[in-house]
């Protein structure tokens, strides 16, 4: 599906302006800040436009099908963004495999929301792991984070080459100024950010709180809706690509790179923000989550959650993905003779999840704004005994789970805390008792309900 030709925006000192977007989910897209800057009909012209460099940044092996790849045009190539790397410490910032020795993260465990302080937080500086699956070396499994951010990135510019990172707000607004344009988001909107894809975080609206799931594996896609068809959950044209934008400064700058679980900075002198026009189906996103059409039960049993997938990556093994993304917000109940919210089970996926605003149907104490909880693979978890006394009494006429928005981060991997998850993060001890006062109700009578 190809996307129609898009002028992007550049101001004449060469910063970039406010945000355009593109519609549509892996668009063949096309954009340009300034006119005829866009090769037509071949990618690697022998002469570009403006005396610009062809390049092309792929996001997938040459042979996959279909290859996921940009070609950008851009004023310097990107080796002109990159010289002696030097090593350098985010110490808060950690990859799998990452096992303390002295934690377990066999449990069932909730937070409350981490606090801001007074310490002036950049987007690298400001991001704390709570969680690590899998291993950043074999490109399998994810990272959960919260982010802490009060200040913008000045002459600063990160990629990751570990992996795509799925951004999402709880507090704050955030400007993402990349390579290929610019995205804003607040809370109840993501991001998806691509491995690769260079970019300065700018606060718009501060301080900034939210929560981020770093994806080693295989990109985000949409989930196969098989019989719901065609319509709801995540549509392909409420997703948003950002229009071309570029800079042409010439200002000492450094650019940090993520690389199999270290972080390495370089000098250079310029901004690395100068693609000036690009096309492909590589590129960042933002969407919408209040765009988002649940799909459920309309007359009795409550659907596995995976009914609310919005995004998923798969793995090697149909049917189980690497990382699920999915989404609780607003919608009607009206299943009959139904307990309605989620069930008690244990599952072979891990379950991380965070609360972006609003009270959760099956934990209506304790699962706060901010917060998060984590329900490891093959763990007992499920509501409290105020959630089970109420769903199970309840007069069962439509009802309306209003102003209410959480999500998961949900894995086939384990999910090892961090020592900042651990020791730091205010972890709340007395999770577990939840369920201490759920009673034996057996008493051998039948029909006994």
């Amino acid at each position: 599906m190809n996307a129609p030709h898009t002028s992007g925006l550049v101001q004449a000192k060469g910063t970039l302006t406010e945000p355009g977007y593109m519609p549509g989910w892996a668009n063949d897209f096309e954009t340009e800040a300034l006119p005829d800057a866009l090769p037509r009909g071949m990618n690697s012209p022998q002469k570009c436009n403006y005396g610009l460099y062809g390049e092309q940044l792929s996001g997938t092996a040459f042979t996959a099908n279909p290859p996921e790849r940009t070609w950008c045009y851009r004023i310097r190539p990107s080796v002109k963004h990159s010289a002696r790397y030097a090593r350098i410490d985010l110490p808060y910032w950690k990859s799998a495999p990452h096992i303390p020795e002295d934690l377990t993260s066999l449990g069932q465990y909730r937070w409350d929301p981490v606090p801001h302080s007074d310490e002036p937080l950049t987007w690298l500086t400001g991001m704390r792991t709570m969680t690590t699956a899998g291993d950043v070396n074999t490109q399998v499994g994810m990272a959960s984070h919260i982010y802490l951010v009060t200040e913008s990135m000045k002459d600063a510019y990160f990629f990751s080459a570990d992996s795509e990172l799925l951004v999402v707000p709880q507090e704050g607004r955030l400007r993402f100024a990349t390579e290929l344009g610019i995205i804003d988001i607040e809370p109840k909107e993501i991001a998806i950010i691509p491995r690769g894809l260079v970019y300065r975080v700018e606060v718009l609206d501060g301080p900034c709180r939210g929560f981020v799931c770093e994806n080693y594996g295989q990109k985000f896609e949409l989930p196969g809706r098989g019989p719901i068809g065609a319509n709801c959950m995540a549509n392909p044209r409420d997703f948003k690509a950002p229009v071309a934008a570029f800079e042409d400064r010439e200002v000492p700058s450094t650019l940090t790179v993520k690389w199999c679980g270290q972080f390495h900075e370089t000098k250079i002198g310029q901004s690395p923000l100068d693609v000036v026009a690009w096309h492909g189906n590589y590129a960042p996103y933002k969407y919408d989550l209040r765009n988002y059409c649940p799909v459920g039960a309309i007359l009795f049993d409550h659907p596995d959650p995976s009914i609310f997938t919005v995004l998923t990556a798969p793995s090697g093994v149909p049917g189980t993905a690497n990382i699920d993304f999915v989404l609780f917000r607003e919608r009607w109940m009206v299943a009959e003779n139904t307990f309605r919210p989620p069930w008690y089970h244990k599952n072979i996926m891990s379950e991380l999840m965070g609360n972006i605003y609003g009270q959760y149907d099956a934990k209506p104490q304790g699962f706060v704004p901010g917060g998060m909880s984590l329900h490891n693979m093959m763990l007992p978890h499920g509501p409290d005994r105020e959630a089970f006394e109420k769903a199970s009494n309840a007069n069962l006429g439509p009802d309306k789970l209003d102003r209410t928005m959480s999500f998961m981060f949900e894995t086939r991997f384990p999910q090892h805390l961090t020592e900042f998850a651990g020791k730091e993060a205010p972890l709340q001890d007395d999770y577990i008792d939840c369920w201490e006062s759920l009673e034996k109700k057996f008493d051998g009578t039948p029909g006994k309900k």
